[in-house]
């Protein structure tokens, strides 16, 4: 059989899905430059606007200048350093769980979590709308998987009680494409009622919503109800790497059975000093401060109702005219790339409009102002 590339990458031209590596040649905050031209990034995922605050620019540096800059080997080797251990331990008290492990990435915080835990003689139940990385990892679980409509509380019941084995529901706080949140009460009362785990995957809300910044379970005070919790260190907290918190016990065994953890290089201990100070600025006052800035600018992009994060979806439907919308408000000094299949599914194309603490005010009003003008319906 061939291997036909050159059919391939014509195929995804032809159906409006090609992509190409864009290359921002400087940022300042949320001013970016693209193909020499200025732009304002409404793409990032930076919602507090730290990745370029003076603060952990600092903290890296201090960082570097004590422990280097790579750990030099596996955790289980010999890359485990003191700031690893500061971290997961502050991120324990953050989450108020007994312990935490930072992973390099969240997708490896999922690819390593998941097949850990759970096995052929188990089931697993996603939402839908589950993070690519999440299904991946329950791929390669061997579970059974089981899947619901969005939000859907009456189907996830109904797959409860027909699940056998250990069985791990898994959703996400906020969804990354849709921005809007999961059913969580809900889920965590069926999830009880029949005995199983919740694995919460919390990357687009802490930061941005709950006491200290602490997400959606902590808004809702369900902290205590959830067995996994699941973030990344590459949104609100401007770096990157991945953490889950939960007991000591799945701690303990995730260290053991975890190969995204065990075969990884640990992420470099510079890094993850400054996660601490971005974990120190995200859950005191000056996160406070940045979080009423973002809601703020939130009630200004979306006045008609109370947006459930920062990420504002303009669904357009057809791939190509999603790519023309987006260029159209590229030539008008916005950055706001087309959302396409795989990302979500076809036929629901969309821009993903994500706002920040680290934009102006003048910036939201130009967007609002350009969003009115712009025919996102056609």
């Amino acid at each position: 059989m061939s291997w036909d590339l050159e059919s391939q990458c014509g195929d995804l031209r032809a159906q409006g899905l090609w992509r190409d590596l864009r290359l921002l040649e400087d940022v300042k905050g949320p001013i970016v430059h693209v193909d020499n031209q200025e732009l304002i990034n409404f793409s990032s995922n930076d919602y507090l606007g730290l990745a370029t605050s003076t603060e952990l620019m600092e903290a890296f540096k201090e960082g570097v200048s004590l422990y280097g800059a790579g750990s030099g080997a596996s955790r289980l080797v010999s890359g485990t350093q003191r700031p690893h251990l500061q971290l997961e331990e502050a991120l324990a008290d953050f989450k108020q769980t007994q312990a935490a492990l930072t992973f390099s990435s969240g997708y490896a915080v999922a690819l390593g979590t998941i097949p850990a835990l759970m096995g052929a003689a188990d089931t697993i139940i996603l939402d839908k709308l589950c993070h690519a990385c999440l299904v991946d990892a329950a791929r390669l679980s061997g579970a059974t998987i089981r899947v619901f409509p969005h939000n859907h509380v009456e189907k996830l019941e109904r797959l409860l009680a027909t699940a056998k084995g250990r069985v791990l529901v898994v959703t996400e706080a906020i969804f990354s494409m849709d921005g809007d949140a999961c059913a969580l009460a809900e889920i965590v009362a069926l999830k009880e009622r029949y005995g199983a785990w919740l694995l919460l995957d919390e990357a687009h809300s802490v930061g941005v919503l709950g006491p200290q910044g602490r997400g959606l379970a902590a808004a809702l005070g369900l902290e205590s109800k959830v067995e996994l919790h699941m973030g990344t260190l590459s949104k609100s907290f401007g770096l990157s790497g991945g953490y889950l918190a939960a007991s000591r016990q799945v701690i303990d065994l995730l260290i053991n059975r975890a190969r995204s953890l065990i075969y990884s290089t640990a992420p470099p201990p510079a890094l993850a000093h400054t996660a601490v100070h971005a974990l120190a600025l995200l859950s005191g006052q000056e996160g406070d401060l940045r979080r009423h800035r973002l809601w703020a600018y939130l009630a200004i992009l979306q006045p008609e109702s109370q947006p459930a994060s920062a990420i504002l979806p303009k669904v357009i439907g057809d791939e190509t005219r999603a790519l023309k919308v987006s260029l159209d408000l590229k030539s008008r000094g916005f950055l706001i790339p087309a959302i396409r299949y795989p990302t979500v599914s076809r036929g629901s194309a969309r821009l993903r409009i994500t706002c920040t603490s680290g934009h102006s005010q003048a910036q939201i009003e130009q967007l609002r102002a350009e969003l009115q003008s712009v025919d996102v319906a056609k």
